[in-house]
């Protein structure tokens, strides 16, 4: 049994809001992600999320724009849809949730500051971070390890469809070797695929740690939040 969390940082990928579909959004894939949430704050923890938003457009590699910037200025624009709805979901099982944007859209959501983001996390609510960091050529991994950083999160969580880190992909490879602890340096010499390079780097830097989970279990999050030792660990070993 670990230390009970008191703030956390959860990271969705957009893919976990399309469900059973091949883009856009679930209600049902909506409603489970809203679950989770909600049984994180029911155990006594702050909660942030930050979403891609793959599921609406993906950033880089987009051939709908000519360029990266504009690819990626549409691929954040598609996070604030998928904060939007979260915080819809939130809202029908009594959950109050903000959106904060690094995108400037005032009729839309607030603007992110961590002045903001905390006064909403010590009043009780959560906090969905939208529009990237506002910039292209970072992904929304690197946002999360940002706005984990900026509101000092315990912990960073990152949700996955599998039971945590593997040497190589479990879903193609019968013979996956499951990895419960792993050093930061490990994980991104080994080139792991938890989350981008720089998003690990951040949390290297500032010693915090990586939880990788299957978000498709349900009262896992709560598990975390309790400080019961699931899925897999990134942290300074040494």
């Amino acid at each position: 049994m670990q230390k009970k969390i008191k703030r956390i940082l959860l990271k969705l990928s957009g893919e976990a809001l399309s469900g059973k579909k091949d883009y856009g959004l679930d209600p049902e894939a909506l409603s489970l992600m809203a679950r989770c949430v909600k049984d994180a704050c029911d155990h006594g923890a702050q909660v942030g999320v930050v979403i891609g938003g793959g599921n609406i457009l993906r950033g880089a590699g987009s051939s709908v724009a000519a360029d990266r910037v504009s690819a990626d200025t549409m691929g954040m624009l598609a996070t604030v849809i998928n904060a939007l709805a979260l915080k819809d979901a939130l809202d029908r099982i009594g959950i109050d949730a903000r959106v904060l944007t690094a995108l400037e859209m005032p009729k839309v959501a607030e603007t992110m500051t961590k002045a903001h983001a905390v006064e909403h996390l010590n009043a009780g609510r959560v906090v969905i971070f939208g529009g990237g960091t506002g910039n292209p050529f970072f992904t929304t991994d690197t946002n999360a390890a940002l706005r984990a950083l900026e509101i000092e999160a315990d912990l960073l969580i990152k949700a996955t469809k599998v039971d945590g880190v593997y040497d190589k992909d479990p879903v193609k490879h019968k013979d996956a070797v499951f990895l419960s602890d792993i050093d930061y340096n490990e994980a991104l010499s080994k080139n792991l695929g938890i989350m981008d390079a720089t998003a690990i780097a951040l949390c290297r830097e500032n010693n915090l740690p990586i939880r990788v989970i299957n978000i498709k279990v349900p009262g896992n999050v709560a598990k975390l939040v309790r400080g019961e030792n699931i899925g897999s660990v990134v942290r300074r070993r040494n």
